[in-house]
């Protein structure tokens, strides 16, 4: 719940704050330079052409620039130790002004050179940086909107690094190293968090010290903290922060009551400070006091890394007499901090290296607010080709557009494919086939019917009563243009059966096809292209999202129990997987009790290392960037062999997927499922269960995606739980009762078969536990191998009739899970005979009879 918590606060900080960090970060990136930048376009103002001349005394200076502006008085002079770099003035500010004129001046004559080049733009950046240079300035609202985002900007560092945390922590690729081979979402995902995992520290700097101006509170807390006092010290970071660039001393410090007096004489007190300063400087800003005879030196360290690196002098300039030195490097680490604030923030406080780090990091907010909009949006998208659909009759789109789409759908595919049909489409009617009728058929001009096929050659359960009574005679479909996508397993004789059963009664009532019958085998590309170019052909749209499911994401093979030790049936093991890095924080949302893991698996290391001996290949030869064995890893290995390595995989096939019941719930925070290991005739293991229970190593990545299965998801307000499978059926079962134990659901059934009670009886003590604490009020075992008991799980059904009508009455929904040949068909019957044909099928259309069989 915390991850979620602040998974949702992230991303929802980061489509709104995210795009006011991006112009901060820019416009911060802009200033980082912005002195070095105008000393570069501005030669002859801020530079200075070498020449014979020696400066002027500072007062003959301080003199002629306040005559080249009728006698305005000059309260602060900035004096360079470089020859070839102008002096600064500033005059005193006209009544109603903050701050009064700054101009660079030619120390050698005392000439007025003016402003610098560059100095309005970098005024308005600095504005936008500040406060988005909105209506208000540092008093407007603007400031508001930079401070609550530079507040989310610490979240985002905070959060974004719990959230990121690897498995394994000391693992500092994981951390680190950013993989460009990854591509689309994952690749987005990848630059978010490694590169900020790279920056984390800086940005929770400048947003720490970006945070010094916004409020006061926070000012003054930091300098209790640091310095144990609030009060601001003469030469503060209250003082001395406003504009970026200014030398030291560059805000008004000098009293501001009094009445204003002559321009003292800095005579004595400048032959004072430079014997005070013998070590040299770089520069000093001299503030000239209004009134009395105090003038405050402050003087920049010779290769000082930052502005603040400064010694402050306090000298009368009536006497010379030192009235008190601030020496940089006695004061207290309290106190350098809070006077270089602005120098932290923009990196100088670390030096050249420090401000170069800062650039590029403030360069880069805008990658993630880019690549946070691009997860966001791949999210949704991934969400709602995961998420549940409805499954009542509905309408997206008007319905006189005279095209019609109907689906029959199982564990939700056809469904799928069905709805991104009408998508493409634009304006067709959707409905499931079940609702479909002669009124419907004679309201559409054209019809396209995706359909999959269930078992040996069944329709989907939601579609069986359809299936036996309206297609028992011909449509009134004269007229009609139709044609349909029927999907199914190439394993199963039966292949593709129900959607050419919905062909064939179609073409009986009259209806003319537009195209053949597609057939889809799982994971067909070739077949879903061709079906969208058909479409394409109707009108539909040639650029739309491609049609193909979610990518798979990498996850880990955590744990593998082995859960019937020296059974006579196949072993079967509790398999544990936990998410990757690439898989985003809100995972568990994609998902529910009843769905269903996609595991792409990878052929045995021994069957790859035998076919490239067999062949004479070196596994090791690298083709299109990847060695020769790791294409083979995940291919159908050929049964022909190739001169070349490249040809070798010009010819490879992907491996088809495999599909299992969940057995865990989101809250559990990763994957489990029950797999027996299967062997082939030949003895060898099966492709997915050999790669899960014996091939991959612990700790392996498994490819996996969640596939959502609308038809064993329990439906809103569903009364008790009739649970019923045998084997490795448990998995989906099992996801339904934690599901029920987590919500405090008591009262439901759990009928389970297996082979012998005292080797196969698969989680017993957590099914023992659902029985102790009210989960189960019943469990009943059957086990077929056993004297004592010599019964299938069928075979408990008919005894349990009356009580099972009663709560079939009473608003139960019967789930039923496992093996297609033998259980499910007797389940079936079994389930016929106790409740009668007309009941189990209203049961099934109303989503109260859910089977996951395989």
């Amino acid at each position: 719940m915390t991850r979620r918590v602040l998974f949702q606060i992230h991303w929802f900080l980061g489509i709104t704050a995210g795009l006011v960090l991006a112009i901060m970060g820019l416009t911060g990136a802009t200033l980082s330079f912005e002195n070095e930048i105008m000393r570069m376009l501005s030669p002859g103002i801020v530079t200075l052409d070498p020449g014979a001349a020696k400066p002027l005394a500072p007062d003959a200076v301080v003199a002629r620039a306040s005559a080249a502006r009728g006698g305005l008085r000059v309260e602060r002079l900035t004096v360079e130790a470089d020859p070839a770099s102008a002096w600064q003035v500033q005059f005193e500010a006209p009544a109603g002004q903050r701050r009064g004129e700054r101009v660079y001046v030619d120390p050698r004559d005392g000439r007025l050179l003016g402003q610098p080049n560059g100095t309005g733009f970098f005024r308005t950046v600095e504005d936008i940086h500040r406060w988005l240079a909105l209506p208000g300035g540092s008093k407007g609202w603007g400031r508001q909107v930079t401070a609550i985002s530079t507040l989310s900007l610490i979240f985002f560092a905070l959060s974004g690094l719990y959230l990121r945390w690897p498995k394994r922590v000391l693992d500092w690729r994981s951390w680190f190293v950013l993989d460009l081979r990854k591509s689309a979402r994952n690749l987005y995902r990848e630059l978010h968090v490694v590169i900020g995992s790279w920056i984390f520290l800086a940005y929770l700097l400048s947003a720490l010290t970006g945070l010094w101006w916004s409020y006061e509170w926070y000012r003054e807390g930091a300098m209790v903290v640091l310095t144990g006092s609030a009060a601001q010290e003469q030469g503060g970071e209250r003082k001395a922060r406003g504009k970026p660039g200014e030398k030291p001393g560059s805000k008004d410090d000098a009293a501001e009551t009094g009445t204003p007096a002559p321009a003292p004489k800095l005579a004595l007190a400048w032959t004072t400070f430079r014997r005070e300063m013998s070590g040299g400087y770089d520069s000093v800003s001299v503030t000239l006091p209004k009134d009395g005879t105090k003038a405050q030196f402050r003087a920049l360290l010779p290769g000082a890394r930052h502005d603040r690196m400064t010694d402050n002098l306090d000298i009368d300039t009536a006497s010379g007499r030192l009235l008190k030195a601030d020496r940089y490097d006695r004061r207290a680490g309290g106190k350098i901090v809070t006077t270089s604030v602005f120098e932290i923030h923009r990196g100088a406080f670390f030096g050249l290296a420090g401000r170069i780090v800062i650039f590029v990091t403030s360069l880069s907010m805008p990658l993630f607010t880019v690549t946070g909009l691009l997860l966001y949006f791949a999210r949704r998208q991934r969400k709602r080709a995961l998420a549940q659909v409805e499954t009542a009759p509905g309408v997206s789109g008007p319905a006189d557009e005279g095209m019609l789409v109907a689906y029959a759908s199982q564990t939700g595919g056809a469904e799928r494919l069905a709805r991104q049909t009408a998508a493409v489409l634009g304006g067709a009617r959707i409905l499931p086939l079940s609702s479909v009728d002669d009124v419907v058929l004679a309201e559409a001009r054209r019809a396209l019917f995706v359909v999959s096929t269930y078992g040996e050659g069944e329709p989907p359960d939601r579609v069986r009563r359809f299936a036996r009574e309206t297609m028992a005679s011909p449509p009134v479909a004269t007229g009609l243009d139709y044609a349909v996508l029927a999907l199914g397993d190439r394993e199963y004789p039966q292949f593709c059966a129900f959607g050419h059963d919905v062909d064939r009664w179609l073409h009986a009532g009259g209806g003319r096809r537009l195209f053949d019958t597609i057939e889809v085998d799982g994971e067909d590309a070739d077949a879903e292209r061709q079906w969208q170019q058909q479409l394409a052909a109707l009108g539909a749209d040639p650029m739309a999202a491609d049609f193909a499911p979610a990518q798979y994401g990498q996850w880990r093979l955590a744990e593998r129990r082995l859960l019937n030790p020296q059974s006579a049936g196949g072993p079967a093991f509790l398999l544990a997987l936990e998410p990757g890095e690439d898989e985003p924080h809100d995972w568990p949302q994609s998902w529910q009790a009843g769905d269903i893991a996609e595991i792409r698996p990878a052929n045995d290391p021994a069957a790859v290392a035998a076919f490239l001996a067999t062949a004479g290949l070196d596994g090791q030869v690298p083709v299109h960037g990847r060695p020769l064995a790791d294409h083979l890893a995940d291919a159908v290995l050929p049964v022909s062999f190739e001169v070349t390595a490249e040809d070798v995989v010009a010819t490879l096939r992907p491996l088809p997927h495999r599909e299992y019941s969940i057995a865990s719930i989101p809250s559990d925070r990763r994957i489990e499922l029950i797999v027996r290991q299967v062997r082939r005739d030949d003895g060898t293991l099966g492709l997915g269960s050999g790669w899960l229970t014996a091939h991959a190593p612990i700790g392996a990545g498994i490819a996996l995606r969640l596939h959502a299965n609308p038809g064993f998801r329990v439906p809103e307000g569903h009364g008790k739980l009739i649970l019923i499978g045998n084997g490795t059926g448990l998995a989906g079962l099992r996801g339904h009762l934690r599901q029920a134990a987590a919500r405090g659901s008591r009262g439901h059934w759990l009928l389970l078969g297996e082979r012998n009670r005292a080797r196969d009886a698969f989680l017993d003590d957590e099914l023992q536990s659902w029985l102790a604490d009210g989960t189960l009020a019943r469990l009943e075992r059957t086990w077929s191998r056993d004297g004592d008991c010599g019964r299938y799980i069928q075979d408990a059904i008919t005894p349990a009739a009356p009580l099972l009508r009663e709560q079939v009455e009473a608003g139960a929904t019967i789930l039923v899970c496992g093996s297609l040949l033998g259980m499910a068909p007797a389940v079936d019957a079994a389930l016929r005979e106790a409740l009668g044909d007309a009941r189990l099928e209203e049961m099934a259309e109303a989503g109260r009879y859910l089977r996951d069989i395989y």
